[in-house]
């Protein structure tokens, strides 16, 4: 801790503390900044938030020096503020006042700042504008500075005016001050990527990838930049106005309209007035399609009028037809285990659930239900921009909220909502989460009921750290939604347990061991809500019902006991150059040793025959000393395939395996995120109703993600293609034991 003075009052701060952040959180002191805002990493590009220092010569930025002990500062001393008014005073010589910001909403930073310090805008001449800098006039500026073509291009200057080319997002160069607040946004906070500094001196402006138009861009329509944007630089366009096929006209509300609906309250009318557009009312008639699964969106949804049923049809592409069935002696030994696991769960034991993008899971034997009035969904897809989970479809004439982005992060902070999510989630939705979880199926309503009072519901934006390896254990966690990211720390590096979606628990194992530690460290994805349980809670529960605690403490001793044979195998093991190599990352590698293997296809072809005729397995990709590792499955420590799946359905089976479940709705997101191309899509055959004739169904090919499960569903120790091969040439084997006398002399990759 370092003390210092700040405009007379003295305050102790930690050691790093900005001076912009001190005076703020310590004294109320709102010192000016137009480059800076809460959330963004500071950079002191603007220099308005300048202030001086006693004994410095130079005046400094608070936004971003750190505070140092016995450092005296005057937040608006006369050189500090005279100063900032000639920066703004630079800023407004060259700004289209009042900017679209400005004028909407009459809250453009810039315009402001030069209010509170008497600095109007410009004045016009009658030839139009006039306004100058460094003597330039603005139309001479203009005709001199060229402007971006079709073709756009590296050599191209960012053009000055309007960009109109984003259905969503207005740019107006004009009134960019280069704050780069947008870049940060996009980079920092989104990580897209799309937003950078083009151009140099005073051709200097914000450009898109490679200074393309921006709706050619790589953007996707966050709105990111647009909420960081403080003039009109880039403004929200509406998206009411562009109409797809087969949707319903959209009405967009007056804000005076939206600030009444009871959901609304609280947020500030002037927001709404900004984001006019950004929210419409949409009216479907009964048997409309409001959303299909897997189809990518950028909006949510939130349910005014009217019942919705909600549904996939995932689980029938995986019914097995007869003729697959004689193909031979493996499948219909599949078969009848998948039939043994419908007879168990039909005597009792938990059904299971598929986790989608809303307040609701969905029943694996029957994938269907319903939602109404005030259920908000699509919260992930809108956030995220993940796939559609379900089918969405108006049971009956209904009116529904859809909004983006940049509305549905200020919907989501509403008290009115977040008191009304949560008592949703208390009274409808906890019972099933917990009742679906299935070493939590054995809780009583009474217990149950006894929790609805007392979990907590926990927001985390994304790479938030919920809590790390060697914290104390106080809390045990269910995903309610987006996605967790599980690590360990080991010698060498870190490993990557898990991606735990909406449905998984976090957290029970600190609870369970006596030194009450955490044992991994649980980063936030993406947008992530979570169900906080207490440890006192946590351990009443335990208490009350043996067989959870027995499961709950039969999972954690396997976990640790896995961890800690992880680390004595990470402890033998020379890592740099096996890393370099990239089969690290492999848990289970299928190699094949060019030197025994004839070619015979023997192991393609056993594979294609244990699923269904859909070969996981192609023998071809990089070779490794006389060993080809074959493109299929290498079931990565860091598996980035598990990231985003909407409907939860891939996943680690009890050997750490990657899984692909039977509900996957074919969105082609896991296999596009598969580093290594081991993840396929291939055509399979559904029933849908046919909207021609009303009661019937129809056959219709939809994809569906493949990907090597080791043939755990099968008795053979060994996976089909291993067991298949005459010549004992294909092997799965774990890299690190396998090459681990190699390991010290790296053998070159080529591609074969």
């Amino acid at each position: 801790m370092i003390t210092a003075t700040i405009n007379g009052q003295t305050i102790t701060v930690p050691e790093g503390t900005t001076i912009y952040d001190a005076a703020l959180d310590q004294l109320g002191i709102q010192i000016p900044t137009l480059c800076h805002t809460r959330g963004l990493n500071p950079v002191a590009v603007c220099r308005v938030c300048t202030v001086e220092v006693e004994k410095q010569r130079v005046l400094q930025a608070a936004c971003i020096r750190p505070i140092e002990n016995g450092m005296v500062i005057q937040t608006d001393s006369p050189r500090a503020v005279a100063a900032r008014k000639t920066l703004v005073k630079l800023l407004m010589a060259d700004h289209d006042a009042p900017c679209v910001r400005q004028q909407q909403s009459h809250d453009c930073e810039l315009e402001v700042l030069a209010e509170r310090f008497g600095l109007g805008a410009v004045p016009e001449s009658p030839d139009g504008p006039q306004r100058t800098l460094a003597g330039m006039p603005r139309r001479v500026r203009e005709t001199a500075r060229p402007t971006t073509t079709e073709a756009g291009g590296l050599a191209l200057p960012p053009s000055p005016y309007r960009d109109d080319s984003s259905p969503i997002i207005a740019v107006d160069h004009s009134a960019c001050i280069l704050c780069d607040r947008c870049v940060r946004a996009c980079d920092d906070v989104r990580h897209n990527d799309v937003i950078g500094r083009w151009g140099k001196g005073y051709g200097a402006g914000i450009g898109f990838d490679m200074n393309l138009p921006m709706g050619r861009s790589s953007c996707v329509s966050c709105g990111e930049c647009m909420i960081s944007c403080p003039t009109g630089a880039l403004t929200n366009k509406g998206f009411s106005t562009v109409q797809l096929a087969g949707v319903p006209t959209a009405d967009e509300f007056d804000p005076a309209e939206l600030v009444k609906l009871p959901v609304f309250e609280g947020i500030s009318p002037a927001f709404l007035r900004r984001q006019k557009g950004a929210v419409v009312r949409r009216r479907y008639k009964k048997g409309d399609i409001i959303c299909r699964e897997g189809e990518f969106g950028t909006t949510a949804f939130y349910l005014l009028k009217g019942q919705v049923e909600v549904s996939i049809t995932a689980p029938m592409a995986h019914l097995q037809n007869e003729q697959a069935h004689r193909g031979g002696l493996v499948n219909r030994m599949a078969s009848l285990l998948r039939r043994g696991r419908r007879l168990d769960d039909e005597s009792g034991r938990p059904r299971q659930t598929i986790p989608i993008d809303g307040p609701i899971d969905l029943d694996l034997d029957h994938p269907v239900d319903q939602m109404g009035p005030g259920e908000l969904f699509g919260e992930m897809t809108c956030l995220n921009f993940y796939p559609r989970s379900a089918t969405v479809r108006a049971l009956e004439d209904c009116e529904l909220l859809e909004m983006l982005r940049t509305v549905l992060e200020v919907f989501r902070k509403s008290r009115k909502f977040a008191a009304q999510l949560e008592r949703n989630y208390r009274e409808r939705s906890l019972k099933s989460h917990l009742r679906s979880t299935p070493l939590l199926a054995e809780l009583s309503d009474e217990f149950i009921d006894y929790l609805r009072a007392r979990v907590v519901l926990t927001r985390c934006a994304p790479g938030d750290v919920i809590f790390r390896q060697g914290d104390p254990a106080d809390s045990f966690f269910l995903v309610r939604l987006g996605f967790v990211k599980v690590t360990q720390s080991h010698p060498g590096g870190e490993l990557v347990r898990a991606y735990l979606g909406r449905g998984s628990y976090l957290g029970e194992i600190g609870l369970l061991e006596q030194a009450g530690l955490r044992t991994a460290t649980c980063t936030a994805l993406d947008h992530v809500e979570l169900v906080r349980v207490s440890a006192d809670d946590f351990k009443l529960m335990l208490e009350r019902f043996p067989a959870v605690r027995a499961a709950l403490s039969q999972v954690a001793q396997e976990r640790v006991a896995a961890d800690r044979a992880q680390v004595e195998r990470l402890r033998t093991i020379p890592l740099t150059d096996f890393l370099n190599q990239g089969l690290y990352e492999a848990q289970s590698l299928l190699l094949i040793d060019l030197e025994r293997c004839t070619r015979c296809d023997e192991c393609v072809k056993a594979c294609a025959s244990a699923h269904d005729g859909v070969t996981r397995l192609i023998r071809d990709g990089l070779r490794f000393d006389k060993y080809l590792v074959a493109t299929s499955c290498r079931h990565c420590r860091d598996p980035l395939c598990m990231i985003g799946c909407p409907v939860g359905s891939i996943g680690r089976g009890p050997s750490l395996e990657v899984v692909i479940k039977d509900w996957c709705i074919g969105c082609g997101l896991c296999a596009s995120q598969c580093p290594y191309g081991n993840i396929n899509m291939h055509p399979v055959e559904v029933l849908v109703e046919d909207a021609a004739h009303p009661g019937r169904k129809k056959a219709v090919q939809r994809n569906k993600a493949t990907s090597c499960d080791l043939c755990t569903d099968l008795p053979s120790k060994d996976p089909s293609c291993v067991y298949a091969c005459p010549h004992h040439a294909a092997q799965r084997v774990d890299p690190k034991e396998f090459f681990k006398e190699s390991l010290g002399t790296p053998l070159p990759i080529i591609k074969g």
